[in-house]
Formats: C-alpha cells, sequence, structure tokens
C-alpha cells in the first residue's frame, strides 16, 4: 500500500482522472498528468502499479479499458465512483467502530477533542466496546498526552520544562518528541535531546510545561525507539550499563502465571543439571 506522501498525491490525481467523462486518457496520458501535477517525473511503471492498487481489495475500483481517439484508454465503469466516496462495507464499519472505541480511552482530554468530531463526521453509531485497555483517568498532567501526541505527529521540535522526583526544581531542554509509551499504568515520552541527540525518557506527570521550541528543523530518530525496549524491563535503557543475567525462582503455585506471562522476552526454564545444581546452592 502507498503510505508516501508523493504515493497519496498520485492516487488521488489518478482517481480524479479516471472520474472524467470529457476527456480519453491512456497510460502514456496518465502518466504526463500526474507528472505535470506533481511538478516531478515519474515512470509509467510506476502509474501501472497505482491502477493496480486502486483496483485492489483496499477500494475495489471497477476500471474499464476501452478504444477511443484511436488508443487504448482507461477510466472508471461508473462515472460516479471515487475511491473517496466509497461508502465502507460491514467489516470495515465494525474495524472503524472498534479502532475508534479503542482510540476512546482518550475521550475528554485536552488536545484530543478533534477525535469526537471525527466520529460525528463519520456517523457511525456508537456500540458496545469489544477490547477494553487500561487506563487511569486520574493520572496528573494526562492533558499533556494530546500536547504530546501532536507535536510527534507534526514533527515539531518542543522545550520541557520537568521536575523529577529527587530534583528541588524545574530543568528545561530542547527536545524532539519521538515516541509515546504506556508502562505499568503511567505515559512516558521518548525522544532526543536536541543539544547531542541522546536519547531521553520523561514521565508525563513530571512534565511541568511542554511547548514549541524555536528550532525549525525537526530531526528524526537515528534507531527504531521499538528496539530499545527489547533488552529492558521497563521504559529507560541505561547505554552505560552492561547487559545482566538475572536467574530467580517461583513457586508452584505461581509458576504458571510467570511461563504465560514471561518477564522479559528472553526469559526461558532451566532444567537439568543446571537446575540440580542451582537447587542445591539455593535450597
Amino acid at each position: 500500500m502507498p503510505t508516501n506522501k508523493n504515493a497519496l498525491t498520485r492516487i488521488a490525481i489518478l482517481d480524479e482522472l479516471l472520474s472524467d467523462r470529457h476527456h480519453y486518457y491512456n497510460l502514456d496520458d496518465l502518466t504526463e498528468k500526474c507528472n505535470e501535477r506533481l511538478g516531478k517525473p515519474v515512470c509509467r511503471r510506476l502509474i501501472e502499479k497505482d491502477l493496480v492498487f486502486i483496483e485492489g481489495a483496499s477500494f475495489g475500483a471497477n476500471i474499464e479499458r476501452f478504444s477511443a481517439a484511436g488508443k487504448r484508454c482507461l477510466r472508471y465503469s461508473d462515472p460516479a465512483f471515487s475511491i473517496f466516496t466509497k461508502k465502507l462495507s460491514d467489516d470495515e464499519k465494525n474495524l472503524l467502530q472498534e479502532t475508534l472505541a479503542t482510540l476512546g480511552q482518550f475521550d475528554g482530554l485536552k488536545n484530543f477533542e478533534w477525535l469526537e468530531d471525527f466520529k460525528n463526521r463519520l456517523e457511525i453509531e456508537e456500540r458496545r466496546k469489544i477490547i477494553c485497555f487500561s487506563n487511569n483517568p486520574y493520572l496528573k498532567n494526562s492533558n499533556k498526552l494530546g500536547q504530546a501526541f501532536n507535536f510527534i505527529s507534526n514533527r515539531v521540535a518542543v522545550r520541557l520544562s520537568y521536575q523529577t522526583f529527587s530534583q528541588n526544581k524545574p530543568k528545561s531542554l530542547d527536545f524532539f518528541p519521538y515516541l509515546l509509551k504506556q508502562y505499568n499504568d503511567r505515559w512516558y515520552l521518548i525522544g532526543a535531546a536536541a543539544e547531542d541527540g541522546k536519547i531521553l525518557t520523561f514521565a508525563l506527570d513530571r512534565i511541568i510545561e511542554i511547548q514549541p521550541s524555536d528550532i525549525q528543523d525537526f530531526e528524526d530518530a537515528p534507531e527504531d525507539l521499538e528496539e530499545r525496549f527489547d533488552d529492558i524491563i521497563g521504559v529507560t535503557l541505561f547505554d552505560d550499563c552492561p547487559l545482566q543475567t538475572i536467574t530467580f525462582w517461583v513457586s508452584d503455585e505461581s509458576k504458571n502465571y510467570i511461563l504465560t506471562k514471561p518477564l522479559h522476552g528472553s526469559q526461558k526454564t532451566i532444567s537439568g543439571d543446571k537446575e540440580t545444581i542451582l537447587r542445591k546452592q539455593y535450597p
């Protein structure tokens, strides 16, 4: 599925051209029109792929091929059809309803008012939730969640004012926000310090203020931040801390809980001679 801005723009241009009943366009014409509108060259093969995508499962457009003006032309079979006015199927409605219900955990939070407007515009009926996630509506500074969400979405550098539990007064820094992550019923903002690019983690309830920075150029994350959590339990990775191997014992009454919900992805059960040695060492 095309995801970058240029691809989505091409899809929109092709949708308009395929709906046109006043002109006849063949594949070369469609390619030329896209080049004109985009202001940059795209190849015929790329337009062919876009047409396959429009005809695929995502939109299911019926594109007819016919001869006119001495060339092989393409257009929507239904002149009123557009991928932007296509009605949702029942399955698509159900999926969208559940997605909105999941996002509904942010209802009422400042800077998430757009979510309710979006629901109203879609005119999709409210229904009972099928999936329910943990949410703490009394979390301090929960309004900062919407602010951080908007800054990340729009790639805006921010000026953070924060105060940890061990500090006597707030500190400030310029910061590139990348990711919001929930852990143990608290929200954390993860990003990079503008000064040196160091990846930092801030608890949302310790952020006093978050405002746009004077820095205009946003620097993207230097790595896949999700991978940072492969080696830790929690949200903070100490770069100067070596990996540690932790061996622990669990009672018979609790072992099934730990087996079905591992503390970490690297967790494995010790057995055989090594188990015998450990049991003697730690009776």
